[in-house]
């Protein structure tokens, strides 16, 4: 029985837990460094908005007031069919573009050949295009109404716009080409909302595949609504060039439609 017993106890020692003691601590899993989000390039967004200029700084940072010349009128990039459009220029410059792997390419640009009397307007065509021809790198950030697009040089200038929305993204879809005569001298015309309101006097003139005008225009009308983009000077005459849109849902007082100007296609001064 003595030996029965010498026989268990080593069996009841090894079966016993180890001291709390001597149990090795867990290690801790080592926690992975969070990489900077990398920018996002997102070509989807280019063709939806007018990129207005907000900033430009060279690879030191610093501000390159060359391109900042006019505060009220940035320099305005505009995407659309595979060319890119450059307006609040001396010029209006344009060209085509290519997106691949994150960067926009742009050929060549072209350019009218207008001169300015300001001299750091007319350099302004130049200081833009020596930084937008060329593959540049290009990040987009969808955040809230304004989204902003970064496209940085291969000397390391930084150009940042702000998104404005295009009228095809504001009405839902692409509009109706249509050319409109305005007369030089506006008419006072009723309004039930606008006393002694001044109306446009408009008509809607067609041209055929070669650009020629077909057709009799008819008699000039009141024209209640306005046309975004476009100043009336009065003796002036003007063929536009418009897009108009359907507004769904509009407010009771008014219109279903919206007109944008694309283009003044002729101007003549009918001044006395």
């Amino acid at each position: 029985m003595k030996r029965l017993l010498l026989l268990a106890l080593p069996l009841a020692l090894a079966g016993c837990p180890k001291p709390a003691d001597d149990v090795a601590a867990p290690t801790a899993a080592p926690v992975a460094a969070t990489a900077p989000a990398a920018p996002v390039a997102d070509p989807a967004l280019l063709p939806k908005y007018h990129w207005r200029l907000t900033s430009a700084t060279d690879a030191q940072g610093q501000r390159l007031d060359a391109l900042l010349v006019q505060p009220d009128k940035p320099v305005t990039l505009d995407f659309r069919d595979g060319r890119l459009g450059i307006s609040n220029t001396c010029n209006r410059m344009g060209g085509s573009y290519t997106l691949a792997d994150g960067s926009l390419t742009a050929g060549r640009l072209m350019s009218t050949k207008m001169a300015c009397a300001d001299a750091t307007l007319m350099a302004l065509d130049d200081e833009v295009g020596k930084r937008l021809e060329g593959t540049l790198k290009l990040a987009t950030a969808a955040s809230g109404d304004a989204p902003t697009l970064t496209l940085t040089t291969a000397g390391g200038d930084t150009l940042t716009f702000s998104g404005e929305p295009t009228a095809e993204t504001r009405y839902g879809g692409a509009g109706e080409r249509v050319f409109l005569e305005v007369a030089s001298e506006t008419k006072p015309c009723n309004h039930p909302l606008i006393p002694n309101m001044q109306c446009l006097q408009v008509r809607e003139i067609r041209y055929d595949d070669k650009g020629l005008k077909v057709g009799t225009p008819g008699a000039f009308q009141h024209f209640y609504d306005s046309i975004e983009g476009y100043t009336h000077e009065p003796g002036i005459r003007n063929v536009l060039r418009v897009d108009r849109y359907t507004v769904k849902n509009p407010p009771a007082d008014a219109s279903n439609r919206a007109y944008v100007l694309d283009m003044v296609v002729e101007s003549a001064s009918e001044k006395k």
